[in-house]
């Protein structure tokens, strides 16, 4: 690609480089400059542009962009993404639905590695999005990059991007309950954030905070997803909620996790469907590692005990308000 100031009269079916302003209006950057717009650069004075123009193997920034973004996404219906419109060398993918991005890392970090002007840019791993969020965008920098290099970069960044949505579509809740009266704010925060991915939750079931009880109740239990909200926090693998998951016929997984809120976590599984534990910070909406797990789970993401012990890089969240001990009180 050839880059660089001209006479304005030799500019023909070249890009303009630079916004101009002609006539009260402006002639905006990436233009293709045909006779009326040099005719008007000449009447305002305009006598030298800076332009690009493009080789013969140079592919334009516009349909470069749209290239890469059906490599990443060759079929939106299955990725559950959408390719947005395409300008300046643009073209940005978003979400047909709730759910959890799934990035191939390797090829995201190999396509970008292969021409600095082709570029991709994604939100972080599993991270997750409503309906029409933006989950990625392809952007050209240059006015024009190299077919070689751009097929380059549709081959390593192939089917790279894709929504993980909700497969399991029903969450059973249980929540214990000690003699003080039991508060609606925990069963509306995990409702919103199940029926936000898509899903949606069976009327709570309560229970006394006693093993047996707990038990029973979740052999009653019959969603996709078990979830479960004790009065009091779990504080160890033997503690009421994990040992009725296995007096009810289930086992657990692990307990605990490296992210803060979200520490006193813990999952398992029973009759082949997957239970959680929910810390108590899930009473509140803020993030928290929970919602980590929950988003993952629901969508059909494999959670295991080194996925969730791998959370600690970026497991410090915002301080809930109601969250008593704060990290950092004030010294008197």
């Amino acid at each position: 690609m050839e880059f660089g100031p001209v006479p304005t009269q030799n500019a023909h079916g070249a890009i303009l480089a630079h916004s101009v302003q002609v006539a009260g209006q402006r002639l905006r950057k990436g233009v293709i400059l045909q006779q009326p717009q040099i005719d008007q650069l000449v009447a305002a004075g305009e006598y030298e542009v800076t332009v690009a123009r493009l080789d013969a193997e140079d592919v334009h920034e516009d349909d470069a962009a749209l290239r890469l973004a059906q490599a990443l996404v060759p079929d939106e219906a299955a990725a559950h993404l959408t390719l947005g419109p395409v300008g300046t060398g643009r073209c940005n993918i978003f979400a047909s639905a709730p759910g959890v991005v799934e990035i191939d890392a390797d090829a995201i970090n190999t396509l970008n590695a292969i021409h600095p002007m082709i570029t991709v840019s994604t939100v972080p791993q599993l991270h997750r999005m409503g309906q029409g969020g933006m989950v990625a965008t392809v952007k050209i920098i240059s006015y024009g990059v190299p077919e070689q290099a751009l097929e380059k970069t549709q081959v390593a960044g192939r089917s790279a991007l894709r929504l993980a949505v909700a497969s399991l579509r029903r969450a059973s809740f249980i929540e214990t309950v000690l003699a003080s009266p039991l508060a609606s704010k925990g069963e509306a925060a995990i409702r919103d954030r199940v029926e936000a991915l898509g899903a949606e939750m069976d009327t709570p079931i309560q229970c006394a905070h006693d093993v047996s009880a707990l038990a029973a109740a979740l052999k009653r239990a019959d969603g996709d997803v078990i979830l479960i909200l004790t009065a009091s926090a779990t504080s160890d693998l033997r503690d009421t909620a994990p040992e009725a998951v296995r007096r009810a016929g289930g086992s657990v997984a692990h307990f605990g996790m490296p992210v803060d809120p979200g520490n006193l976590l813990f999952i398992g599984e029973l009759g082949g469907r997957p239970v959680i534990g929910m810390p108590g910070c899930a009473r509140s909406p803020a993030l928290n590692g929970a919602d980590w797990v929950l988003e993952r789970v629901i969508c059909g993401v494999q959670v295991r005990p080194e996925d969730i012990m791998g959370m600690g890089v970026g497991g410090l969240l915002k301080e809930i308000p109601t969250r008593p001990h704060p990290r950092n009180p004030k010294r008197s």
